[in-house]
């Protein structure tokens, strides 16, 4: 499992970890996994200019002392001091090892190989000031390497106020923070590099955010037993499409029909339930099953497919048209919304939700105390016990008409299944943007690719150990 911590846990653990070592030992490991990704993203260190973008915290710190150990390797490395007063020891080991450092802009070199950012760290605020904002501008086009986390982003929502840095590589320490998976920011930090600092797991706390892995999908996805048939391994129904959106209900199924649960029941209108069984010879009509998927393609009927599902007393994942129907709370149900829909249903404008998604979730999954899917670049599930994880899997192709529907019917197949909401929401959007990254190969991909890529998804899952 990825995990990402808030400011104030990070600060506790550091600061028990400098108790037990050495002066000076925490900021020397960050320095060194800092200079190694930087030579990584060189390949090699001879001849290369490097230029460190300096503030006044420990963050700088970590940028001139890993300055000062890439000028040992031939690099040629320069240091903008952005602030009065920098960390001491680290500027005079640069300029030991050869670096130069200067306060003047202008005489600072346009064109270097990588800047480093090391502007301000964890406990900055939103934003940036000029200063730093005309240095990012002089160097604009050069790959950056934020040190940390990228400054001037909100380091514990992953909200966006204010002039930011955009980094190629982010190298952080300890532990993830939650602006390295939360959109917006997550968007400015490129690939996060995790450097191991030996913090504590019991002093760093309950982490804010976490991130399915293979080994956890792995060990959630439901298997069947030696004696399975199946009713033991699930029924999941499905209510949607209409006569304007047939297509829909197709899709769902399909999702719902990846093979994870042991039956699929469809309930619609009977001109689409012929295209679905031509389709899905499988898939049979009404009867008792152990979760729902309602609203793809519902319109005008989709109230009452909610309505008729929620009367069976079984999780029920609501989608689409249905979203509008939500009354009151739903324990035990999962929500699968967009930015668009979590802005209707909680009236606020979408603009807010997409500049907080990870507190809209959380606000969403609370007030409906269920819980809530919002999707996006990283899909947040959030839990109403304040539990939420972000989905890393998944390319920008999968935004396309359709792919909703497919994810509502997998997770409605790993609720029959017999997965808890939350870990069904989790595994399912993990599996539906693994599917897709395959599915679309670099390349465009439609929603049904995704939907047939699911099955082979879960194989590789089930047999990769390493």
């Amino acid at each position: 499992m990825l995990r990402a911590h808030l400011v104030d846990d990070v600060r506790r653990a550091e600061a028990a970890a400098m108790a037990r070592l050495p002066d000076g030992a925490l900021m020397q490991r960050a320095a060194a996994g800092l200079a190694a990704a930087v030579l990584d993203l060189l390949g090699g260190g001879y001849g290369r200019r490097v230029l460190l973008l300096v503030g006044p915290g420990d963050n700088g710190g970590d940028a001139l002392w890993a300055g000062a150990r890439l000028a040992g390797r031939g690099a040629r490395v320069e240091a903008l001091l952005l602030a009065d007063r920098v960390h001491r020891e680290g500027l005079a080991a640069l300029r030991a090892a050869g670096g130069r450092a200067t306060r003047d802009l202008g005489e600072v070199d346009a064109s270097p190989d990588v800047v480093v950012d090391g502007i301000v760290g964890i406990g900055g605020r939103p934003g940036l000031r000029p200063e730093a904002v005309a240095a990012l501008e002089h160097v604009a086009g050069t790959p950056v390497v934020a040190v940390d986390v990228p400054s001037g982003v909100d380091v514990d929502t992953g909200r966006l106020d204010g002039p930011h840095v955009r980094a190629d590589v982010t190298v952080t320490f300890g532990t993830h923070k939650v602006a390295h998976l939360a959109d917006p920011a997550s968007l400015a930090s490129g690939a996060v590099h995790l450097v191991d600092l030996g913090l504590d797991p019991r002093e760093l706390g309950t982490p804010a955010v976490e991130a399915l892995q293979p080994d956890d999908v792995r060990r959630l996805l439901p298997r069947p037993g030696q004696v399975a048939h199946k009713y033991t391994r699930g029924v999941v129904g499905v209510r949607a499409g209409s006569g304007t959106y047939p297509g829909a209900a197709l899709l769902a199924v399909s999702g719902a029909a990846s093979g994870l649960a042991g039956m699929v029941r469809y309930v619609g209108p009977e001109h689409v339930a012929d295209t679905v069984r031509t389709l899905h010879p499988e898939v049979v009509g009404a009867g008792r099953v152990q979760a729902w998927v309602v609203g793809p393609g519902g319109g005008d009927d989709a109230g009452g497919m909610l309505r008729d599902a929620r009367a069976d007393g079984v999780p029920v994942v609501v989608d689409a048209d249905a979203l509008r129907h939500v009354d009151g709370t739903l324990p035990g149900c999962v929500l699968t919304p967009h930015a668009g829909e979590l802005a209707g249903m909680l009236d606020v404008p979408r603009e807010d939700v997409e500049a907080a998604p990870l507190e809209h979730a959380r606000d969403a999954a609370d007030r409906w105390r269920c819980v809530v899917l919002l999707k996006g670049h990283h899909t947040l599930v959030a839990d109403p016990d304040g539990r939420v994880r972000v989905t890393t899997t998944g390319v920008p192709w999968l935004a396309t008409a359709g792919a909703g529907d497919v994810l509502a019917g997998l997770i409605g197949a790993l609720l029959a299944a017999g997965l808890e909401p939350y870990d069904a929401a989790s595994v399912g959007s993990w599996l539906h943007g693994a599917a897709a990254t395959e599915a679309a190969d670099g390349g465009p991909l439609t929603a049904s690719r995704v939907a047939v890529q699911i099955p082979q998804v879960v194989r590789e899952t089930l047999a990769d150990r390493g």
